[in-house]
């Protein structure tokens, strides 16, 4: 299937290396974040790996879950894992999904229905599997990226973008370009100017259409 914007993720049966599990179990109650690769021992792919364990304590502070997916099998996974953490010099205790058998990757629509692993292949016949997929606790996809084989992920934009849907997430506001927390954010335009000062106090009107106001809360 093709996923967009507010569908819900199907409830994928994973296979991963430290067991296996439904994706609805897994995210639960919680903003999830999958991110995956075309292939185990690779270089830029072990570099986003241990940028991912080095920031556990920042997807705990947002209480959110983070599930690797590589086009590998579990034992190559466990073997990967060494180089993950000894690279980033953090433990990488999230989960990553062995999809050798592409069922993940053309589920969610990053391989065509008839894309194979052929012998001796290498990362460049997966190379679609280059997504970040952010789903809020209602299984909804909220955000994807989808990046080149030759370009590293940028995990600061990663958690800037989930911080920003987080903030919005259920909320009459928007954040501008290059927000961070902490910044002003935009009063939708679902709101006049009364509801959205009796909502959100003082706004500030910069244009009629582009109106700000303090991050609630």
């Amino acid at each position: 299937m093709s996923l967009r914007i507010n569908d819900v993720v199907p409830n994928l049966d994973l296979e991963t290396d430290i067991g296996n599990f439904k994706l609805h179990d897994f995210i639960g109650d919680s903003w999830t974040i999958l991110f995956s690769h075309p292939k185990d021992f690779t270089p830029v792919c072990t570099t986003e790996f241990s940028a991912v364990a080095q920031l556990a304590a920042e997807w705990e502070k947002r209480g959110t879950k983070v599930i690797g997916l590589s086009v590998d099998g579990v034992e190559e996974h466990k073997a990967w894992k060494a180089d993950i953490e000894k690279f980033g010099g953090a433990k990488a205790g999230f989960p990553i999904i062995a999809d050798d058998s592409l069922a993940v990757s053309k589920a969610l629509d990053m391989l065509p229905a008839d894309a194979y692993l052929p012998d001796g292949r290498t990362a460049a016949n997966s190379a679609s599997v280059r997504v970040v997929f952010i789903f809020s606790p209602d299984k909804k996809l909220q955000l994807s990226m989808t990046y080149p084989m030759s370009v590293g992920r940028n995990f600061a934009e990663v958690l800037r973008a989930l911080d920003a849907l987080q903030a919005t997430y259920g909320t009459p506001i928007a954040t501008p370009a290059n927000w961070v927390q902490g910044q002003d954010v935009i009063v939708a335009l679902s709101l006049d100017d009364a509801a959205a000062r009796e909502k959100f106090g003082e706004i500030d009107i910069k244009l009629p259409y582009l109106r700000t106001t303090k991050m609630p809360g």
